[in-house]
């Protein structure tokens, strides 16, 4: 049995983006067992959510980049 762990309670950081420079707020909440790492677009139409998961890894030279169909998020070991 593999050991998991959630949050308590939701929490966000506000600030600017790294490779942006926009202002932003990112959001963690707690997730059921099973869940896994799941980054969510709400400032996309359809708010799409990308698994991270290996299989949607697009690239790893300067960051980690997930991207699923045409959507991508930069940088997401900074917050794993």
């Amino acid at each position: 049995m593999l050991k998991q762990r959630t949050l308590k309670d939701r929490f966000s950081l506000e600030g600017k983006g790294l490779h942006t420079g926009l202002n932003l707020i990112v959001t963690f909440n707690p997730a059921p067992d099973n869940h896994g790492y799941k980054i969510q677009r709400t400032d996309l139409e359809g708010q799409p959510v990308i698994d991270a998961v290996a299989d949607n890894v697009a690239e790893t030279t300067r960051g980690t980049v997930l991207m699923k169909n045409d959507v991508k998020v930069s940088t997401v070991e900074h917050a794993m």
